[in-house]
């Protein structure tokens, strides 16, 4: 079979699944990240939501679908409430909808959204006190692995080794204190197959002249130095790896992550902590290299999305801008409904659709 970086258009594509299923002697080159999206769209839902829609450009609105570069990224966001925080119905989804996932992994202890007072306020010592998030472990540690076993092309240690590799991409892009700061993740970038032209374009265009169409919050957690500072050296983190057979027996990875991350005034003038909550889903695939173009630890991006609490609703500088208490009160609470960013009991495709319906909504507690 021949190999090939290049997107195929859809309608080329679907011509093929028809042909396949009638007994057709040839099959086209390996499909684009936007093409093998398309075709598992189709097959799984022939009537896709709005909020998954890849033609049509989205509505100018707070909180909706955004779409880059041939792959499928949503992003909801919502601000930080005004008053004290506190307890609110379900946000995010912990469970695995991936399919048939070859291996399921239990998140941390304490459950989806157990923990955390509404009533403690958090302090440059004790910066997750009264979060859920206070309970949860520390960077990688709250990241679970399946146990490993041969799928598609490759064999028990290839798959461990690509999960070790997947959490690698994840600390690279959502845990490096230099990318916290602002700088670029080159170590991330490095782990992304770099024949996929379209991802190639998408990180340009989000380091260079980032954009509603073109940002890198999607994929990767940055804050200007020159605004913010971490409140000590430690990311909470609770989430889970699953994986599958994909396409042409690709290894097809799901990582489902929710990153919760203090920050204080960069000027000291301040000791108020204010929290950042998102929550990625990231879903990649390990190419057999015989079939599709790629380097050797490299992946293929499939598909992400991405629920921002308190990170800047409608901000577009390529950096989260969290809210303190001055600016929440002065920018009014938010034209969407309240929900919990630390919630994990809906899936995170039914979460995306829920915002597409909204304008922008408002995180009950941080």
């Amino acid at each position: 079979m021949g190999k090939e970086s290049s997107s195929i258009p859809d309608e080329e594509w679907e011509r093929f699944l028809r042909d396949a299923g009638a007994g057709a002697a040839e099959a086209p080159q390996e499909p684009s990240a936007r093409a093998r999206m398309v075709t598992r769209r189709l097959r799984e839902e022939p009537e896709p939501p709005r909020g998954w829609r890849i033609h049509e450009p989205p509505r100018q609105r707070r909180g909706k679908g955004r779409y880059a570069v041939g792959l499928v990224a949503v992003v909801v966001c919502l601000l930080a409430v005004v008053l004290a925080p506190g307890p609110v119905a379900g946000w995010f989804g912990g469970e695995d909808d991936t399919g048939s996932s070859s291996a399921a992994v239990r998140e941390g202890p304490g459950g989806s959204a157990a923990g955390g007072s509404q009533d403690a306020v958090p302090t440059v010592e004790e910066p997750f006190r009264g979060s859920p998030a206070a309970g949860w472990e520390d960077g990688r540690a709250g990241i679970g692995l399946p146990e490993a076993r041969a799928t598609g092309w490759m064999d028990k240690g290839q798959v461990a080794d690509a999960l070790d590799r997947t959490l690698d991409f994840l600390a690279a892009s959502s845990l490096d204190a230099g990318v916290l700061a602002g700088q670029r993740p080159d170590g991330a970038i490095a782990l992304v197959n770099p024949h996929q032209e379209d991802v190639r374009d998408y990180v340009k265009a989000a380091f260079g002249s980032p954009s509603e169409e073109n940002d890198p919050l999607l994929l990767f957690s940055r804050f200007d130095a020159s605004e913010v500072r971490p409140a000590g050296d430690v990311v909470k983190t609770r989430g889970k790896v699953t994986y599958r057979e994909g396409k042409r027996g690709a290894l097809e990875v799901t990582a489902d992550v929710t990153y919760v991350y203090a920050l204080v005034r960069a000027d000291g003038e301040s000791d108020e902590v204010a929290r950042t909550v998102v929550r990625r889903e990231t879903v990649m695939s390990w190419d057999d290299p015989e079939k599709v173009i790629t380097e050797p630890g490299t992946f293929s991006l499939v598909s992400y999305a991405a629920d921002i609490a308190n990170g800047g609703c409608d901000n577009h500088t390529g950096y989260f801008s969290p809210e303190f208490v001055a600016e929440r009160t002065a920018g009014g609470s938010g034209e969407g409904p309240e929900v919990d960013p630390y919630d994990r009991d809906v899936p995170m495709e039914e979460r995306m659709r829920q915002g597409d319906a909204t304008e922008c909504g408002r995180a009950g507690r941080l």
